[in-house]
């Protein structure tokens, strides 16, 4: 159905007299790139008259959307910032004492202003490139050192999405590390219930049996493969798990700890006292509590599982020029090459939030981190002493920031009621006891003010600070956080260059357009990620009572309605805090429908070899047997393959997973008569919503035949990328498996017949949310429709411009390609020499980030320019690409030689083309300035090309002494 003009007449207009007639750009037409007079000339490149002609060619008309979405009228940047304010003045702000694994902190300015709220950081990709990527690369770097410091053990990864599904992933990894014949795994009583709830919705479908009990009374004649402990525990507890951990060793078990980083600047680490892993969250490091994220998890372990290890490691490696370089190691893991083989299908990363921990602790250092926990702790003492001579009984022998109270006679009615007067949450034990946490903010007005609250009539006890109550036995010894990197950078000053120069290596979409097939790399607006930082969002405990956050139960109610609208899906739940959770839950709960229906045997998951690698990874996860379905010459699923093995396995059939439009790129005719097939044998339908942004407000998932559908909102809903992390995967379901969504324990959600918890905070990220909710507010239904539209013009356009050079791999059946498409590279090495990565290196001399790189077809480049890509930007990257393919030529036709030539020197750093010696047959002008426009903006590569093998056979994952640099 056609939209409404895509831009109206002119927003600003010159009359006889010289004066302008004002009427503002709509945030529509700042958002998308082409403006009237580009899409015109697209569409004539296109030979197609008008852009719904376009879409009429490319969108088969039996799926399309025949009217407009249901959605608010788009506001105005302004007018969408004063609503949203006026949402946001429903919240109410407590002081929050609940603990359990979250704190209000201190972000430093420095870092908030310069990390949290620069895009030259939150829109970079993730650093698969690393040559663009090693100010990130550092900083991930730097945080693997501070969790290998603090943790006491060897090997760190570049974090994970939260304490409990980083708990979820020692788990499994123990599972498979041990080889052990039993299937169960004790899980302490003193573990945060969050933590507790996502591993039991881990276990269910891989067959492991929770234990929780008491790890001092624990029986091990019961045989376990691993087990998890809290440290300091959930209440408080600082307890001596020696013992516990040689008994568990002695079987052959695996010990994981859950710490709190923090207090491990106080305390014995856990790699000290014989752990094999520890987890935990970074979220007091600098990260604000969100209602619940995003922030940093954390995953350590020892040297020997390094090949185990789940996520992403960052390396130290060496370019050509034998200068240091990062890179991301391990790479054999990545879910795209081992799929149904992975151990696991996370496959990002909460790069930002662990960016801004890293350099929390930089900024502090050791010593600096050390003050904060004592004075933390010191504030605990102080509030105990005070509750003690109040008569209440502590329940921890020793603690770091948390106590339990018991509240003997007092009631915890009259309790609350004191709290709500001086605006403060505490955490509910029970009937009669509460839990206070305390953190960097606390100050000696609010331990007066808690006192109060417990002295009732009586008089409030003295409030002087009292000395640390830390005993040696359990104190720390060890030296952590010696690199100069943690002792360098102390002032703003220092840190702020630190910062800068870090930023300056990074290429990001402050640079140019990052054009990488199925991930959406589009515009950020600032005005979508203002309100993250705004205090009445920020500042709330992801388990504060639900009557303070109506303002957040606003934005969750319509952003759930308007994703089902989107969808065309009757439920959605916003929990899944990444991609690769979005397909899990999706899963889980078409597990847990069929259960219901007491077709638990129904376990085959049937995916197309063209499927991204984590949707056969996650199908693992939740106990089904994957089954591969070939895909045709044009990229299609085989109809004839399909229905051969839906029919094999019909009685089995759980779900079929497919990604739409294709991962080839191409609106595949035949989608509805697939869901047909596999609902005709009594399966399920998921959908892969990565490329959702060729579908919004054109056709829905659930018209289609799908029955699940998970949301990338870091991709079509413009969540920024983050340098790899964070995201949001929020699930939409059809009627029939509503009442299977992700519920929770602490905030009671979901329907009693939920598949479980899948993320620690019961609305994932909940204030990365916002961003998606002032995108569609501020597009409109009429805005989304357009965006849409825009980039399949644009993917058409690039492929068009670009097919006489490279072929385009994939095209619909009227010879157009979806958002993006697919370039055929492959040719080039039998004629040239070229590889795929030489064309993705040259790219950088150029001032590009490459596209997506050999997949889903080895050899090949996937191009998505999105709509927020002007017409001038577009033409310099296909001029780029058409630059590169006549450099190819010459070396084809012997001009050039095959080994010393552009594309194999590539990239060009300013050091390699300053050297007195020059002896390529190419000029530094050729390899630096390519194209007369790359002189007005020049991105320099920080390094040359990365020798990843070298990286493989020399293992660093941590930061090197500083001597190594002064000896490169």
């Amino acid at each position: 159905m056609a939209s409404q003009a895509l831009y109206p007449e002119c927003s600003s207009s010159q009359s006889t007299d010289g004066n302008f007639s004002a009427q503002s750009l709509t945030f529509k037409q700042r958002h998308i790139g082409p403006d009237s007079h580009y899409v015109k000339k697209m569409l004539g490149v296109l030979e197609v008259k008008t852009l719904d002609d376009l879409i009429d060619k490319v969108i088969p008309p039996n799926i399309r959307l025949n009217r407009f979405l249901q959605l608010p009228t788009a506001l105005s940047e302004y007018a969408a910032l004063g609503n949203l304010k006026n949402i946001a003045a429903q919240n109410q702000v407590f002081r929050s004492f609940i603990g359990m694994g979250y704190y209000q902190c201190i972000i430093p300015a420095v870092i908030q202003r310069n990390i949290l709220e620069n895009p030259g950081w939150y829109t970079a990709y993730t650093p698969y490139q690393p040559e663009i990527a090693q100010g990130r690369l550092e900083a991930l770097l730097n945080f693997q050192t501070m969790i290998i410091d603090l943790t006491g053990l060897e090997i760190a990864n570049a974090s994970l999405l939260d304490e409990g599904t980083a708990a979820a992933e020692a788990m499994n990894m123990s599972y498979g590390a041990t080889k052990h014949k039993t299937h169960n795994f004790f899980v302490s009583q003193d573990c945060h219930p969050q933590t507790i709830d996502v591993l039991q919705t881990r276990a269910r479908p891989l067959g492991i049996n929770i234990i929780i009990g008491n790890h001092i009374t624990f029986d091990f004649s019961q045989p376990i493969f691993g087990a998890v402990l809290q440290y300091p525990a959930s209440d408080g507890s600082i307890y001596k798990y020696h013992v516990f951990i040689e008994q568990a060793h002695a079987e052959g078990a695996l010990v994981t700890v859950a710490a709190d980083p923090l207090s491990l600047t106080l305390l014995e680490p856990p790699g000290e006292f014989g752990a094999d892993i520890a987890v935990g969250s970074t979220q007091r490091f600098g990260s604000p509590m969100g209602y619940g994220g995003p922030h940093a998890g954390y995953f350590a372990t020892k040297e020997k599982y390094k090949r185990q290890v789940p996520g992403r490691v960052v390396g130290v490696s060496k370019d050509t020029h034998g200068n240091i370089a990062y890179r991301l190691s391990l790479q054999t893991r990545e879910q795209h090459i081992r799929r149904e083989k992975a151990t696991s299908n996370i496959c990002t990363a909460q790069v930002l939030l662990a960016v801004i921990a890293s350099m929390y602790a930089v900024y502090h250092g050791a010593a600096g981190l050390k003050v904060i926990a004592l004075e933390i702790h010191q504030h605990t003492v102080t509030l105990a002493e005070g509750l003690k001579q109040l008569g209440y009984n502590i329940t921890n022998k020793y603690f770091f920031d948390t106590l339990r109270v018991d509240l003997g006679p007092r009631s915890v009615k009259d309790i609350l009621a004191a709290c709500k007067l001086k605006k403060i949450n505490l955490r509910l034990f029970s009937d009669s006891s509460v839990g206070i946490s305390l953190d960097e903010t606390t100050t000696i007005k609010d331990i007066e003010d808690l006192l109060g609250i417990f002295a009732g009539n009586s008089h409030t006890p003295s409030r002087k600070l009292l000395p640390p109550q830390l005993p040696l036995e359990i104190s720390r010894t060890s030296n952590y956080l010696t690199h100069p990197v943690f002792n360098s950078y102390h002032s703003e000053t220092e840190l702020l260059r630190y910062l800068h120069k870090l930023e300056l290596k990074d290429l990001s979409l402050t640079t140019s357009m990052i054009p990488l097939g199925s991930c959406t790399m589009k515009l950020n607006a600032t005005s979508e990620m203002m309100p993250v930082t705004w205090p009445e969002f920020s500042n709330i405990h992801p388990f504060a009572p639900q009557s303070q956050t109506k303002g957040y139960q606003v934005i969750f109610q319509q952003l759930e309605n308007w994703l089902a609208e989107i969808t065309g899906l009757a439920g959605v739940s916003l929990q899944p805090n990444a991609g690769s959770q979005g397909e899990y839950a999706g899963l889980l709960v078409i597990r847990k429908y069929n259960e219901s229906r007491r077709e638990g045997h129904r376990n085959i998951c049937l995916i197309p070899t063209s499927a991204h690698g984590t949707n056969p990874a996650s199908a693992v996860m939740c106990g089904m047997k994957v089954v591969p379905v070939a895909c045709d010459n044009g990229g299609n699923i085989d109809i004839d393959d399909l229905k051969a093995k839906a029919e094999k396995h019909s009685r089995e059939l759980a779900a079929l997973m497919v990604t739409y439009p294709s991962t080839h790129g191409v609106f595949e005719v035949a989608i509805q008569e697939i869901c047909g097939v596999i609902h005709d044998h009594g399966g399920q339908v998921y959908m892969d919503g990565a490329n959702m942004n060729a579908q919004v407000g054109l056709c829905r998932p659930g018209d289609i035949g799908a029955d699940v559908c998970h949301l990338n909102l870091h991709k079509t809903f413009c969540i920024p990328h983050g340098g790899g992390g964070p995201g949001m995967g929020p699930i939409g379901v059809a009627i029939h498996l509503k009442p299977f969504l992700p519920g929770h324990s602490i905030v009671e959600i979901g329907d009693e017949l939920s598949m479980g918890t899948v993320s620690s905070a019961p609305w994932g990220s909940s204030s990365i949310l916002l961003i998606s909710w002032m995108y569609i507010v501020m597009m409109g239904a009429d805005g989304l429709t357009d965006a849409t539209k825009v980039a399949i013009l644009n993917a058409n356009y690039i492929a068009k411009r670009l097919e006489s050079y490279y072929p385009v791999l994939y095209k619909g059946t009227n010879g157009l390609v979806a958002h993006e498409c697919i370039l055929d590279l492959r040719s080039f090495k039998k004629s040239a020499g070229v590889e795929i990565d030489d064309v993705a290196k040259r790219l950088m001399d150029f001032g590009f980030h490459a596209p997506t790189v050999s997949w889903p077809v080895a050899g090949t480049i996937m191009v998505e320019p999105t709509e927020s890509e002007s017409l001038p930007e577009l033409e310099r990257f296909c001029e780029a690409m058409i630059t590169i393919r006549k450099e190819i030529s010459e070396i084809e036709s012997g001009k050039v030689d095959v080994e010393d030539n552009l594309l194999k020197n590539a990239p060009h750093t300013a050091t390699n083309l300053l050297t007195a010696k020059w002896n390529h047959p190419y000029s530094r002008e050729q390899a630096a300035y390519p194209l007369p426009w790359v002189k007005n903006n020049k991105f320099w590569p920080a390094v040359g090309r990365v020798n990843a093998a070298f990286g493989d056979r020399n293992f660093i994952c941590s930061c090197i002494p500083m001597e190594t640099y002064s000896q490169e």
